[in-house]
């Protein structure tokens, strides 16, 4: 749970998709047995530290798709309301703005696609974790930002305080 008066953002990449069907479009493709495996340890990462959301802005790509499916069978207590958002497939960052500030609950989880996401979770914070993978913001990356304002159309650039960045690659 946030704060009274705070807004939490769970930022993530969608996890490793495949490249099984090179002629499969692109917003089709789906995880791969990594991918799937990423996902539902970042559910029960998200879940060990209280980090649940409680609105979930998706992109449309069955990747991004799959990944909230895996987070999802993690032992969360709150079910949230899911929005789909064709927007955000490959969104730059002033449209993943533009959705966020869109958003009605306290902590919202958003899932797309880099370069975009790791361009937007740069311009988030007022100080940036020292993680190294955190410009490039591999698959299955998640930041955790709070913001101290009661509304996400208040939301700007450069106001957030990081309170975790992970990255579940679903390597061995």
């Amino acid at each position: 749970m946030t704060p009274l008066g705070h807004c939490r953002l769970i930022l993530t990449r969608h996890a490793k998709s495949s490249w099984d069907d090179p002629a499969q479009p692109d917003h089709d493709r789906p995880l791969n047995a990594r991918g799937r495996r990423s996902a539902r340890e970042l559910g029960d990462w998200l879940a060990s530290r209280g980090y649940e959301p409680e609105e979930v802005l998706c992109s449309t790509a069955e990747r991004t798709r799959e990944t909230w499916a895996g987070i999802a069978l993690a032992p969360l207590e709150v079910r949230p309301h899911i929005r789909y958002e064709p927007g955000l497939y490959h969104a730059a960052p002033e449209k993943m703005l533009e959705i966020l500030r869109s958003a009605s609950a306290p902590t919202v989880m958003m899932i797309g696609h880099n370069p975009g996401i790791a361009e937007f979770a740069a311009m988030l914070p007022a100080r940036a974790p020292l993680d190294p993978d955190f410009r490039r913001y591999p698959t299955a990356a998640t930041l955790v930002v709070d913001f101290q304002i009661d509304d996400w159309s208040k939301l700007g650039p450069a106001q957030g305080s990081v309170l975790d960045f992970v990255r579940m690659d679903g390597r061995a």
